[in-house]
């Protein structure tokens, strides 16, 4: 498995160059197009905009096409290019989720409330809802010059974690460590009724990826505040989880659809692999 066609979510904000650095490595590990894809917002929110784009946008598009394309040629990456035609905020979310069925891996960014609004706040949440495919969320801060290295799943046993850990394999090869958090409640609860032995570490193996797996009993914490605490300790470069439902419901019924995937949202130390 491999990722074959990557697109990169481009504007012309400060972090772009590190989003595209994590874009360009990934297409070259994986032999992948890179497609460069600019869409960035004229307005803060909801609004009526003229339906092209103002100049210091077209300008700003133009900067960016010759950064993504200097850097692309320089890593020997088959490449194209793709701009939305305005910035008007429903039409930045609903092209960029379209555009992104069109890829094998969507590469975007952290939203950053304290920098200037150049897309939607809400952005990646709305393409790992509605695109239908793996998006890969770089955070606002830090630099990622590895990917995939150590990884740290959460892992619940929904759709969407079940998704999510196959679509990260391409990710997870090679890995020098894997952790899956399994992720419970209460001590106490009454587990499910019998079924065969089914094990997640064990499917990951017959992918050549050797997994650990640790119980995760979540009792005095969010569930997603106990994943990013042990993100941190075992210092890794990647978070695999299930976006929306996966965590919203289940044996964590009391937080509401989609509450823990923004949380990690908000609160992410290092990328994160979403898939829904």
């Amino acid at each position: 498995m491999a990722f074959k066609d990557i697109l990169v979510h481009l504007d012309d904000g400060e972090r772009c160059a590190e989003r595209l650095d994590v874009a360009v490595r990934l297409a070259q590990a994986h032999g992948a197009r890179l497609t460069g894809l600019f869409a960035q917002s004229e307005t803060s929110g909801p609004g009526v905009v003229a339906r092209r784009a103002s100049d210091r946008l077209s300008e700003a598009a133009g900067q960016v096409q010759a950064a993504f394309t200097a850097k692309v040629e320089a890593g020997g990456v088959a490449h194209r290019w793709w701009q939305l035609s305005h910035g008007e905020y429903g039409h930045v979310i609903g092209e960029t989720v379209i555009c992104s069925r069109y890829a094998d891996l969507v590469v975007l960014g952290q939203h950053d409330g304290e920098a200037p609004a150049r897309v939607p706040a809400q952005l990646a949440e709305e393409v790992i809802l509605h695109a239908g495919r793996p998006v890969l969320v770089v955070p606002y801060a830090g630099s990622y010059p590895t990917l995939g290295q150590r990884v740290v799943v959460a892992w619940n046993a929904s759709r969407e974690a079940a998704r999510a850990v196959n679509d990260a394999i391409p990710l997870m090869a090679g890995a020098a460590s894997v952790l899956v958090l399994a992720l419970h409640g209460h001590r106490g609860e009454a587990e499910p009724g019998a079924v065969p032995p089914v094990d997640i570490v064990e499917h990951l193996a017959s992918h050549g990826i050797a997994a650990t797996q640790e119980r995760m009993t979540v009792e005095d914490m969010m569930p997603m505040d106990a994943v990013l605490s042990r993100l941190s300790d075992e210092a890794a470069d990647l978070l695999v989880m299930g976006g929306f439902g996966g965590y919203g419901s289940g044996p964590f019924g009391l937080f509401g659809r989609g509450a823990n995937t923004r949380h990690i949202l908000r609160q992410m130390t290092a990328p994160v692999l979403f898939s829904h």
